[in-house]
């Protein structure tokens, strides 16, 4: 069933998703299977429902040199890293010292359990 939601982003669109697709973070996704046209529901869900814990070894401490040259490191910038096979991981700055930078690739949401308003606005059926 295709389900198109208004959540607690004043400004956007609904978010339209499958349910029980994994589109959606697990924990909402079956919060969500039971709801009808014109249902609202505060829901929460717990982390690791959501984005799982967060993982102390996702946590890297790096040289500085490693660094683009041209880039002004600070913490909360976002940088991007590639893995040996290929894949983009994407990185949080969380510490800069004069030798090392500490990066983060846990999901900025991970280990945090997170509360949504969800209103049920229309179930279009799948093509």
């Amino acid at each position: 069933m295709m389900v198109r939601l208004s959540i607690s982003s004043e400004g956007r669109q609904p978010l339209e998703f499958t349910v029980g697709a994994g589109q959606i973070i697990p924990g909402l996704d079956r919060e969500i299977a039971g709801m009808n046209v014109g249902d609202s529901r505060d829901v929460q869900v717990p982390s690791t429902e959501a984005y799982g814990p967060h993982d102390p070894q996702k946590v890297q401490v790096v040289p500085r040199s490693a660094m683009p040259s041209e880039v002004e490191v600070e913490p909360g910038m976002q940088l991007q890293a590639r893995t040996p096979e290929g894949e983009t991981v994407p990185l949080i700055v969380t510490k800069v010292e004069e030798e090392q930078v500490t990066v983060d690739a846990n999901h900025p949401l991970a280990g945090q359990d997170l509360n949504f308003a969800v209103e049920l606005v229309e179930i279009v059926k799948a093509a």
